[in-house]
């Protein structure tokens, strides 16, 4: 990415994060916010699972949206906003683990969409293990007083 990240990207992101009801719930933390990246980190929590005791696809799903439209954020105008118009994840592996890792990287800037792909891992004894990918679409907005970053 050649464009320069505004000023303020890490605390609007921080302060957006802190107001997401969802990644509360399930217990993630934003650990890491760069030019066009964010890491979310989750502990493995047995209300997460699904019957076989894996993470719940679901619960991958949203913490990798989450990753992917904050890497978006760290590339728009402040005054604008983002919404997910489009996602399609790919779980390649049992979501088992000690805790994960779910990274959102910008793969195509825009002004009015960017595209984001997003991968979660794994991680426990040994290194840590892909579990699933995701290739995310995000709506910029602007103007919009109901929706706010």
């Amino acid at each position: 990415m050649t464009d320069l990240p505004p000023a303020d990207f890490r605390e609007r992101i921080t302060s957006s994060f802190q107001r997401q009801a969802a990644m509360r719930l399930i217990g993630a933390q934003l650990t890491r916010t760069e030019h066009g990246t964010v890491e979310i980190e989750l502990p493995f929590d047995e209300k997460l699972t699904q019957q076989h005791g894996f993470l719940h696809a679901g619960v991958i799903s949203a913490a990798l949206d989450t990753a992917c439209t904050y890497a978006a954020y760290t590339i728009i105008d402040p005054a604008a906003s983002l919404l997910t118009i489009e996602f399609k994840v790919n779980l390649m592996s049992p979501g088992r683990g000690e805790w994960f890792l779910f990274r959102g990287e910008v793969t195509k800037p825009g002004s009015n969409i960017i595209v984001a792909d997003g991968r979660a891992y794994s991680v426990g004894d040994g290194p840590a293990k892909l579990i699933a990918s995701m290739t995310g679409t995000m709506m910029v907005m602007r103007g919009r007083e109901d929706v706010a970053g």
